[in-house]
C-alpha cells in the first residue's frame, strides 16, 4: 500500500511528522511531497507558468518551492510519472481546525480536492489548537487512518473527499457532522486611509459559532468530526428554470 502525504503548514510542521508517524503504523511505503514554507488560506492556488523545484530531504521526502495542491500535482506528474500511483493521500495535520467556510479556503483540504481530481481516496486531517504528538496521538490517528482505509468502500465515490477534524485530545469518539456557517474574513483593520488610498488587513481570528451536529460543535465537545465533500455532483436546478430563463432572454430581446 501507498500513501502520499502533504500539508499547508509546510514540511517542517508539527503536524506532518504526526501524520507521516501514524502513517507508517498503516502502510510501509510512505511518500511525501510538501511545501517549503507555511501557506494558510491558499486554498486550491496552482502555480501555472512557473518552474518549481522538487528537492529530496530523505528517500521518499520532498521539499517544493509551491503551494499545497501543487504537491499532488508534482508527485503525480513527476515522482509516479512512470506508474505507481498512491492508493491513498493524506494531508494535514492542519494547526487548527478548518470547519464551515474554511474549507473554502483551506490549503489542507485543496490536497484532498486536488487528489479526488485524480479518482483516489483521501482525507484531510485538521486539529483544534494545543493538541500533542504523544505515543496514544500517534497510536490514535494510526487507528483512525487503518479503519477509514478499511471501510473505503462505504465513503468513497467519485469527486469526494473526507475532512476530518480532530479534537485536542485523542483518542476520542467519531462523530458525522454537517458543515455549518463560521464566517471567516468577517472584518478588516485599517492600516492607513487617504482621499484616494485605503490600505487595510484582514483582520485574524474569529469566536468559533456552531449549530447542533456541525463540525464546530462536534469539535467543542471533544469527538473527531468527518464530513463528506464532494465536488462533482453540485447543486442541479430546476429543469423548467431554463425555459423559463431562456423565455424572459428572448422577451427581452423583442
Amino acid at each position: 500500500m501507498r500513501i502520499l502525504i502533504a500539508n499547508d503548514d509546510g514540511i517542517d510542521a508539527p503536524g506532518i511528522a504526526l501524520l507521516r508517524k501514524a502513517a507508517v503504523r498503516v502502510a510501509a511505503d510512505i511518500w511525501v511531497v510538501a511545501p517549503e514554507r507555511k501557506w494558510t488560506a491558499a486554498s486550491h492556488h496552482l502555480s501555472f507558468d512557473k518552474e518549481l523545484t522538487l528537492t529530496r530531504r530523505e528517500p521518499q521526502i520532498y521539499a517544493l518551492n509551491g503551494t499545497p495542491a501543487d504537491c499532488v500535482v508534482a508527485a503525480m506528474t513527476v515522482l509516479f510519472r512512470d506508474g505507481g500511483m498512491p492508493d491513498l493521500v493524506l494531508s494535514g495535520v492542519n494547526d487548527g481546525r478548518n470547519a464551515a467556510e474554511d474549507a473554502a479556503y483551506s490549503g489542507t483540504l485543496s490536497i484532498a480536492r486536488e487528489a479526488s481530481f485524480w479518482n483516489l481516496p483521501a482525507i484531510g486531517f485538521s486539529r483544534t489548537k494545543g493538541g500533542t504528538s504523544e505515543e496514544r496521538d500517534v497510536a490514535a490517528l494510526a487507528a483512525l487512518i487503518e479503519n477509514l482505509w478499511r471501510t473505503r468502500a462505504q465513503w468513497t465515490r467519485e469527486g469526494t473527499f473526507l475532512s476530518v477534524n480532530l479534537p485536542k485530545e485523542l483518542p476520542a469518539e467519531i462523530g458525522l457532522a454537517g458543515i455549518g456557517r463560521d464566517k471567516i474574513a468577517s472584518a478588516a483593520d485599517i492600516v492607513s486611509e487617504e482621499a484616494d488610498r485605503i490600505t487595510w488587513r484582514i483582520r485574524r481570528g474569529r469566536p468559533h459559532t456552531s449549530r447542533p451536529g456541525d463540525e464546530n460543535s462536534l469539535i467543542d465537545s471533544g469527538r473527531i468530526a468527518i464530513v463528506r465533500h464532494c465536488w462533482s455532483d453540485g447543486a442541479p436546478l430546476d429543469a423548467a428554470f431554463a425555459g423559463e430563463l431562456n423565455k424572459a432572454l428572448k422577451q427581452s430581446a423583442s
